[in-house]
């Protein structure tokens, strides 16, 4: 089996996005390993970001600790060093060898890990502008500086990620427009070019445009090819999530590759190469 990085479909390739680091759905969550062994065959790669007590960034996707690491409690109120001696959680909740990784810790790794120069980490920030005071954007500076030409910064917060990426030189930008309210009334009043083109003023400069993979499918089914209508404005589209490669997600997998999207977020990149690629 090749490696799980893209599908070649009609001379179009659509990347498959390792979400929160997974190569296969049985793979816990966030470890160093799986996004450095990621990163070295050029995948694209996607963690979350959670600011903690300190303003540094926890690589986590919850605000509690609970679920996904051996700590209790919020990650707002937890220190850099309380959190760096936690270990995460495997898929069964039981504690793993690995530790929690701050944002610092992980481009480290990648500093030194010679990863491909088409490697793409998605570092998805899970919370709102209101959070980055200058400490928590000087924190984040610092630490993804050296390593921004691999790493692209996302949110459903358009402020949040102008306050980021205006931080960082050379880093990309993303911007989640899954605003399901707004989509079903777009839907509802036939204004669908209108979403497309209000999502991408609403970040100046956007490299991708993430949207739930029901959006792109419920356009198609109502004769609107929104993956087009992104590209005429030269964004790219990586339509998340898929949760597993069965017999239940195929069809819709074939049929965001007919659509042409640019990428797919997935928690098994490897069973979905398996599946259809």
């Amino acid at each position: 089996m090749s490696d799980p990085i893209f599908i070649e479909r009609n001379g179009h390739r659509t990347w498959l996005k390792w979400h929160r680091g997974r190569r296969r759905a049985s793979d816990p969550v966030f470890t160093g390993t799986r996004i450095i062994e990621a990163m070295r065959l050029g995948a694209s790669v996607e963690v979350d970001l959670v600011v903690t007590a300190d303003k540094g960034m926890a690589v986590l996707h919850d605000m509690t600790l609970d679920r996904e690491t051996t700590g209790r409690g919020a990650v707002a109120a937890t220190t850099d060093a309380a959190i760096r001696n936690l270990h995460l959680r495997g898929n069964d909740g039981a504690p793993i060898a690995d530790r929690v990784m701050l944002l610092d810790d992980l481009c480290a790794l990648i500093a030194e890990g010679s990863v491909h120069p088409d490697a793409l980490l998605q570092l998805d920030y899970k919370e709102d502008e209101t959070v980055l005071d200058g400490s928590a954007i000087e924190n984040f500076a610092r630490a993804t500086g050296p390593v921004a030409g691999n790493m692209i910064v996302s949110s459903g917060s358009a402020a949040a990620v102008k306050l980021l990426t205006g931080a960082v030189p050379g880093m990309r930008s993303g911007y989640d427009a899954s605003d399901e309210q707004r989509f079903k009334a777009a839907l509802a009043g036939g204004t669908l070019q209108a979403f497309v083109d209000d999502s991408v003023t609403a970040l100046d400069g956007t490299d991708m445009i993430y949207l739930y993979w029901e959006i792109v499918t419920q356009a198609a089914d109502a004769g609107f090819d929104i993956i087009e209508a992104y590209h005429r404005h030269r964004k790219r589209i990586d339509a998340w999530t898929i949760r597993e490669a069965s017999a239940a997600t195929k069809p819709a997998v074939e049929r965001l590759l007919a659509l042409k999207v640019d990428q797919i977020t997935t928690d098994d990149p490897e069973g979905l190469i398996a599946l259809v690629g």
